[in-house]
């Protein structure tokens, strides 16, 4: 009878030293590792839908890294681009698996490709984490940041919404009609899917803070153009002889380093002169 309210009393401490840690305005790696953790509890069910059990455990590591640098704004721009994606994934998923086009597993990806998908990403917060360049550049490094998943999650809805509805599929560098699924293919209902999908997680940057209106312009300029160069990257290097390291992953990671480097260059170049 005695140990109940010494063991309610035990719980509200450790809910409240819980509250404390994710309110603290300065993120730590202990209270990101604690609030990473009740997230990924209480989402599991969505994060086993779209994620292999070694997938899980990779984006552990990147929601900490991620709520280390840039707050639960940082955390809630991947998770919104890991939700808006996995749909995107599962879209007519019977229909992609009968044509060979669906992704392994029915969509549950694995570390490769968490990995690929956030390299530019977690570049711009361990930048950030370690103060390189000082005050200056920590807002280039959450332009890069926002940047590189607006780019992933662009290439990722053109994908999946193209192969579940283009009528028509192009291959980028001759506008020949090739099969859906075809590396370095395009579709008109693919393309503007992803320009959408861009649009809509830059808003989520610049209503929570991370950039403004031109840097999110900036953002859903540069995603083009990067998903562009990545189709012209399929279509001509991928799987060819010479290049046979050039795989999902690999492109991925090229795919969101351009979207990355140009969004800080178009700032640097556009915006700062424009503000001079």
């Amino acid at each position: 009878m005695l140990a109940t309210p010494s063991a309610s009393a035990g719980d509200l401490g450790l809910i409240t030293k819980a509250i404390e840690l994710i309110q603290s305005s300065a993120p730590t790696w202990q209270s990101s590792l604690f609030s990473n953790l009740i997230i990924f509890i209480v989402g599991s069910p969505i994060l086993v839908s779209g994620l292999s059990l070694s997938g899980i455990f990779a984006a552990f590591l990147l929601g900490t890294l991620t709520w280390r640098a840039f707050g639960p704004s940082g955390f809630f721009l991947v998770a919104a681009y890991f939700v808006i994606g996995t749909a995107a994934t599962k879209v007519k998923m019977a229909q992609k698996e009968a044509q060979g086009v669906a992704e392994k597993r029915k969509g549950r990806r694995g570390p490769g490709s968490v990995i690929g998908s956030s390299a530019a990403g977690c570049v711009c917060a361990v930048l950030s984490i370690y103060e390189i360049g000082g005050k200056a550049f920590y807002l280039l490094w959450v332009l890069g940041f926002v940047a590189s998943f607006c780019t992933k999650l662009s290439d990722t809805v053109s994908s999946e919404i193209g192969k579940a509805y283009g009528r028509t599929t192009y291959l980028v560098t001759t506008f020949k009609v090739v099969p859906r699924g075809t590396e370095g293919a395009v579709s008109v209902e693919g393309t503007l899917a992803g320009l959408l999908a861009s649009i809509l997680l830059a808003s989520v940057g610049c209503l929570m803070g991370q950039i403004n209106l031109p840097e999110a312009i900036i953002c859903v300029v540069a995603s083009q153009i990067a998903n562009l160069g990545e189709s012209f990257i399929g279509a001509e290097f991928q799987g060819k002889e010479g290049f046979r390291w050039l795989n999902n992953d690999a492109v991925n990671i090229i795919n969101i380093s351009m979207g990355t480097i140009l969004a800080i260059l178009m700032q640097q170049l556009i915006l700062q002169k424009w503000h001079l």
